[in-house]
Parts: C-alpha cells; sequence; structure tokens
C-alpha cells in the first residue's frame, strides 16, 4: 500500500498513513529517555500490514532534553489521553502500544477509556525498576527521591543497554553516543516520575477491560517479570494472552526474538479490529 511517510529529522516523530481507507491506527509510546526512533521498525512493520501508526516524542523528550528534570507523569498521562481522543475521534479501530514506560501509559489509556480501547499491546511493561542491571543501592532510590539529589543525579546508560544481541548492542551504543535517537543515561527526576505514574496505574488496573498482550523478557535488564505478572493478575480483561520471552533482555523490539514479538503483535491486532461491515452484522443479532 502507498502512503503518506513523514519522519521529522529533529524530532523523531513520525506518522505512517495509507492514503486509503486502513484497519485501524495504532498509537505508540517510546520508554523513558528513549525517542519514537525505537519503535520505528516496529511501526512500520504494522503500516506494511494495513495499520496507520502514529508515535511522538513524549513531553519531557526530544530536542530540549533537560525537560526531563521538570516533567511530571501527569504530563505524559495528559499527552497520552489526548494523542488517543484525537484518533478516536477520526478511526473506528484504535490500539494502544507502548515499550518500558510507553506499555505503562498504554494500560492507562486502557483505564481511562475502557471499551473505547480496539486493544492493548504491553511490551517490556515498567511497573519497578528491579532487573539485573540496576545497581545495588537501587533499594535506596525512594530516599533520594525526596532530596534535592534527584536534581543532580543521573544513572548512566550502559551495558547491556536493554539488549542480548550482540551486533545490535554495539549499533545501539554508536546511536546513543551521537545523541540524538534518545539520552545516554537515566535522570533521577525522571525514574521518579515513572515510579508514581506505576504506582497509580497499579491501583487502577482492575479497570482494564480491552483485550491484551502482555510481552515480558524473562531476563529483562530493567523491570523483572513482576511488573507483566501484577498486571495479568490484575486486569479485568476476558481476552488477553501473556508471552515470557527467553533469549531477550528489556528492549524486545530489537532483540534476537523480535520477528517473533512483531508476528505476535500483527495477529493480536488482526485478531481484533473491527469493519463496518462486522460491527452492523453485530447489531443486526
Amino acid at each position: 500500500m502507498r502512503g503518506q511517510k513523514v519522519f521529522p529529522e529533529m524530532t523523531l516523530d513520525f506518522i505512517l498513513k495509507h492514503n486509503e481507507k486502513s484497519k485501524g491506527a495504532v498509537l505508540l509510546f517510546h520508554g523513558l529517555t528513549g525517542s519514537p526512533f525505537e519503535l520505528k521498525k516496529y511501526g512500520q512493520f504494522l503500516y506494511n500490514s494495513g495499520y496507520d501508526v502514529f508515535a511522538e516524542c513524549l513531553p519531557g523528550h526530544g530536542e530540549k532534553f533537560d525537560e526531563i528534570y521538570t516533567v511530571k507523569y501527569e504530563d505524559w498521562l495528559n499527552f497520552a489521553y489526548s494523542r488517543f481522543e484525537k484518533l478516536k475521534s477520526e478511526y473506528e479501530n484504535v490500539f494502544v502500544s507502548g515499550l518500558c514506560l510507553g506499555a505503562v501509559l498504554a494500560l492507562a489509556v486502557g483505564i481511562k477509556y475502557r471499551n473505547k480501547v480496539s486493544g492493548i499491546i504491553a511490551l517490556s511493561t515498567t511497573l519497578y525498576l528491579d532487573g539485573w542491571r540496576l545497581p545495588w543501592y537501587k533499594c535506596f532510590m525512594p530516599l533520594a527521591f525526596c532530596t534535592i539529589l534527584r536534581f543532580y543525579y543521573n544513572y548512566p546508560e550502559c551495558e547491556p543497554h536493554g539488549v542480548k544481541n550482540i551486533k545490535t548492542r554495539n549499533a545501539v551504543k554508536k546511536l546513543l553516543a551521537k545523541g540524538d535517537v534518545g539520552m545516554n543515561d537515566f535522570p533521577m527526576t525522571g525514574f521518579r516520575e515513572l515510579l508514581e505514574l506505576s504506582a497509580s496505574v497499579r491501583k487502577r488496573l482492575k479497570n482494564v477491560v480491552a483485550p491484551i498482550l502482555l510481552i515480558h523478557s524473562k531476563e529483562d535488564d530493567l523491570t523483572s517479570l513482576r511488573s507483566a505478572e501484577i498486571v495479568n493478575r490484575k486486569i479485568s480483561s476476558k481476552d488477553k494472552e501473556y508471552i515470557i520471552l527467553y533469549d531477550s533482555y528489556h528492549m524486545v523490539l530489537y532483540d534476537n526474538e523480535k520477528e517473533f514479538v512483531f508476528d505476535k503483535a500483527l495477529k493480536f491486532l488482526d485478531s481484533h479490529y473491527k469493519t463496518s461491515v462486522e460491527e452492523s452484522e453485530l447489531l443486526c443479532v
């Protein structure tokens, strides 16, 4: 299918939109200190499969990296809500998907809009920072959050950069060194807002009723399986699938099992989008 492709160089936002009717819209959210660049191959795959895809930099990200020190999790929520509402006014089928922080935002959209969401694909959902890569002193983070230290300490992005595949990891390191696709460290303030958002979402998980696909790596270096397991246990969705990966780290869209992840995501979308004909048939039953 031929259509519009927009990749602004500075913000890294992208829209992949068909000229003719698509199956629906997929709203993508990137991870903490990342950018839509990390979703580009995923988005291109979904576009090639018949979906319109929308991904933008979250507040506090993008050109002005220093804004990460002042952004609040409410800014992320308002951003996610406004983008979903806009797409829902234009499309019958609107799916939400995200990685890391983006997965938590996808769940937040599912909580607020419930039956209006066609489906949720949550990848490496980060409700807790308890992965094996984090330092031993991570248990003291809550104390640091309450002090001025949170404005001055950054946790450096380091090996393995969320990637198990060595070749891909080296490529990621080169991109991060350029500083134009994401930040190469994690500000303490960003961690704080992520955990505040996660705590808020955890309390309301029972309000998620939309179909959902959860994918999480057993060896996730940033957040353990605990996050995905809590989501799987507490949500009210009758249609849910939880998949554990065994040959990837946190960045499942770029690691050894990326083709499997793409395939499962597409099958999920295709099994849950509804055509106008299908809707009318349901109304006649």
